[in-house]
């Protein structure tokens, strides 16, 4: 009888995991049963956009889907317009959209009602430094010719700064100026819906210099269109980035990053996060990926849903302490 009991026990155990087992494997089993949707909120041609059409088709070739996948250019408000339209969604795991820095100080600076919180992280896809970009004829030489104009006056330069007040080009330079001795809070900056618009202000005379990611230059750049006097990097970069100083080199003690990610709606599910861990963790090793950002001279560094999380909230609070000194915070 003895042996009979421990039987039954041993048996019961066993059910138990194997419940359990298949519970688990049932909660992460998620997959999209209808078309994907990956938002841009930037214009056609600017460094989110070049993201985030990478990632479809690195998504689209690794056969991953048994649904179409798109992707949808929604521009406006430093990336605010394809916020609010994801915020529509919740709980829908087949929609997600390219993000940056901006979902972090739109909310600071007063321009969108939701911020980091109220989306669901999934993940960091790449980091890349903002470069002071001019046009290829430009009378500002250097790094030093810039400050030099701007500690006299702070609004003798028209910079162009991407798509919204206070967003990570805004800040980079921003930053740089004010520990150079420079009133930032004077500059004469002017935004865009995309990077792209901004080098083209440039290109065309329009303005005098921008504040943009090295990513959106780099073809102008190979084709002597423009010239970069300036990056926010820790240090020099690869290829033609090589012939860049940073400002440390020039005396100003800035470095400033910027990382472009992945989120969804408000209300995902572990499973549907599960799913998008998955996917990611897998995209991001594929041999196209590498290559692209490596020619883009974007830091392939990725980040799941759980360290974009803990890191969203330690950028919060950086950015706020920025934007604050520079009298944007509202």
């Amino acid at each position: 009888m003895g042996m009979l009991k421990r039987w039954l026990k041993l048996l019961l155990v066993a059910g138990l995991a194997a419940a359990s087992a298949t519970g688990v494997q049932a909660q992460t089993a998620w997959k999209p049963d209808r078309a994907v949707e990956i938002i841009l909120g930037v214009s056609p041609g600017g460094p989110q956009d070049q993201m985030g059409r990478l990632l479809l088709k690195v998504l689209l070739e690794g056969r991953g889907f048994e649904v179409p996948l798109s992707a949808v250019n929604k521009p406006g408000g430093g990336g605010a317009v394809g916020l609010s339209f994801m915020n529509q969604r919740p709980g829908d795991g087949r929609v997600v959209m390219i993000i940056a820095p901006t979902l972090l100080s739109n909310q600071i600076t007063g321009r969108a009602p939701f911020g980091y919180a109220d989306f669901t992280p999934l993940a960091i896809l790449g980091v890349e430094y903002e470069a002071v970009v001019v046009r290829a004829d430009s009378p500002l030489k250097s790094g030093r010719d810039v400050i030099e104009r701007l500690r006299k006056d702070p609004t003798s330069l028209s910079v162009a700064i991407g798509t919204a007040p206070g967003n990570s080009a805004h800040i980079a330079f921003a930053h740089a100026m004010k520990v150079a001795g420079v009133d930032v809070k004077r500059l004469k900056t002017v935004s865009f819906n995309s990077a792209g618009d901004g080098t083209m202000a440039v290109i065309g005379g329009h303005l005098d210099l921008e504040s943009a990611p090295a990513s959106n230059v780099m073809e102008m750049l190979q084709a002597g269109r423009v010239r970069l006097l300036a990056i926010s990097a820790p240090q020099r970069g690869r290829g033609a980035l090589a012939q860049v100083p940073t400002w440390k080199e020039l005396g100003v003690n800035s470095v400033n990053e910027v990382w472009r990610g992945l989120a969804g709606p408000r209300g995902l599910t572990a499973a549907q996060v599960a799913f998008w861990d998955e996917t990611l963790g897998r995209a991001v090793k594929s041999d196209e990926w590498r290559r692209e950002l490596e020619r883009a001279q974007i830091e392939n560094i990725y980040r799941n849903s759980a360290d974009t999380a803990k890191f969203w909230k330690q950028e919060y609070e950086e950015t706020k302490a920025i934007l604050t000194d520079i009298g944007l915070a509202k």
